[in-house]
């Protein structure tokens, strides 16, 4: 539609030189001071202007509305990612069965706490794309006043299209009553033209000022809205990133309290699913071994080993590890327990837990007594 308006343009345009040009060719003195009014030659020329201005105008805010509806469209896409995203943290923040800490749970359920805050700013900025941005940007283009005032333009660059033929009518007669004398006929129909036409003039001129003034009204209502939105867009989008940023930081707040006081905690001592140790009985307050039927103890020749991992004692017959220890291991039961002594003192540990030394720095070797 519009290409069709651009090519019915050029040809008006065509026709206006084509008619500029056959009074030239005729030279009818009145005729060569039909348009010379300088009132109504600058009211044709603003009207022009303002024709240009607010197709400028209607297409940059077509151009606005259609960028906006594509955010709109692609934003939606996102909201329904980082919300799929929020369920995942959650569903693995409740059903987490880590058997080394709830650490990475409770992250989990930060995390999708502010993903769903994020998301719920992300739905707000795109419904006030929509409802402040795109919908009046939209009714402007496609309203009635713009294209009332266009109509009227059109009208009158018809009307003086029609005035400039009459003219040249008017201009043909004159030179026919000059060449013939003239009779009172052809006086009678030059009369006519010429009246024809000053009604033409004098319509051409008040539609001229009723469409200078609606496309002027029209070019100023474009300008305040179209400023006035672009306006709404950026603070809302200005404001949508503010509060996600507020989400992020507390967020990252929380997680690296949470990383610090990870790295901040001992080393976890494993536990042990294996049997108890053997039983120590006390002589004289001296803890002695009671062998029995069930439990075989088997005593090697003393050895050094070192602890290769922390053990912690459940009872007062075992003895505390931590990694790197020297132990004088005497020792060794069949269920996977170990007896000997360290920092000078005795007890029962498991055997998995250290590693036999052959060599070992002789300041080391003080530390086990």
């Amino acid at each position: 539609m519009e290409a069709i308006r651009k090519q019915a343009s050029k040809l008006r345009e065509q026709v206006a030189r084509q008619q500029q040009a056959v009074l030239k060719q005729f030279g009818g003195g009145y005729a060569d001071s039909v348009f010379a009014d300088e009132g109504e030659a600058q009211q044709h020329t603003k009207l022009e202007k303002l024709y240009i201005s607010t197709r400028a105008a209607k297409h940059f805010q077509r151009d606005i509305v259609r960028g906006v509806e594509g955010y709109i469209v692609t934003g939606s896409k996102q909201v329904e990612i980082g919300n799929k995203l929020c369920e995942d943290g959650k569903k693995y923040g409740v059903e987490n069965t880590c058997t080394s800490g709830s650490t990475l749970s409770r992250a989990a359920l930060s995390f999708a706490k502010a993903r769903s805050l994020i998301e719920k700013e992300r739905g707000n900025l795109l419904k006030a794309f929509g409802t402040q941005v795109a919908e009046p940007l939209r009714a402007m283009v496609m309203g009635a006043p713009l294209e009332d005032a266009r109509h009227l333009a059109q009208r009158y660059d018809r009307m003086r299209q029609e005035a400039e033929a009459q003219a040249i009518e008017v201009s043909k007669r004159q030179m026919k009553i000059r060449e013939t004398s003239g009779n009172g006929d052809m006086i009678s129909r030059l009369e006519a033209a010429e009246s024809k036409l000053q009604e033409l003039k004098s319509n051409m001129g008040t539609l001229g000022k009723e469409a200078v003034a609606a496309m002027t009204a029209v070019e100023g209502q474009q300008q305040r809205l179209t400023l006035q939105r672009l306006i709404a867009l950026v603070e809302s989008e200005r404001s949508y990133h503010q509060r996600v940023l507020q989400i992020l930081d507390q967020l990252e707040r929380e997680m690296v309290s949470e990383r610090q006081r990870i790295e901040g905690a001992p080393p976890p001592v494993i536990e042990s699913s294996m049997p108890p140790p053997p039983a120590y009985e006390e002589v004289n307050g001296i803890f002695m071994r009671a062998p029995t039927v069930a439990e075989l103890v088997e005593t090697v020749e003393h050895f050094l080993a070192e602890a290769i991992q922390s053990y912690r004692a459940e009872s007062e017959t075992e003895l505390n590890l931590s990694s790197g220890d020297y132990i004088v291991v005497r020792q060794v039961s069949n269920n996977g327990w170990a007896e000997g002594e360290c920092r000078g003192k005795a007890g029962w540990f498991p055997y998995e837990f250290i590693e036999k030394r052959d060599r070992v720095l002789a300041s080391k070797v003080s530390q086990v007594f």
